[in-house]
């Protein structure tokens, strides 16, 4: 499948499961009521600890986005789908934005690591304009 944890991220693996579904979700490589890879199954073709991928799946069952069914197995919840797809679309428009701002950045002949410096003190801008939050 799309699954691949990358154990030198220094992000935990249960996190890149979580967000890897998340994002199977959004661009629709998973949709509503699609069943997810069993634990052991995952576990084995990822040779991680079954209880690694049993924390995301809770997790994911906590947020909505999947759902557990005692004996049958993981799936994809109509309101995680619903609630991805509004994620994927805002995600869309962001997009158009950003590939904007990058053409003019570019249009302008700044390079990439300019454009990353201006864009991380816009992110520090924001955070420290709203009190420190993510």
């Amino acid at each position: 499948m799309f699954w691949k944890p990358n154990a030198r991220s220094g992000v935990p693996i249960y996190l890149q499961l979580m967000e890897q579904v998340k994002h199977a979700v959004e661009t629709g490589a998973l949709r509503s009521g699609e069943q997810l890879p069993g634990i052991r199954k995952m576990a084995e073709d990822l040779v991680i600890n079954p209880n690694t991928v049993a924390k995301a799946y809770r997790e994911l069952e906590h947020e909505g986005v999947i759902e557990l069914r005692q004996g049958f197995g993981a799936f994809v919840t109509k309101n995680g789908a619903a609630a991805e797809s509004r994620e994927r679309r805002k995600m869309q428009d962001a997009q158009v934005l950003v590939k904007g701002a990058a053409d003019c950045l570019a249009a302008l002949g700044l390079d990439e690591q300019q454009m990353r410096r201006l864009f991380e003190t816009e992110m520090t801008r924001l955070r420290e304009s709203s009190g420190g939050g993510k």
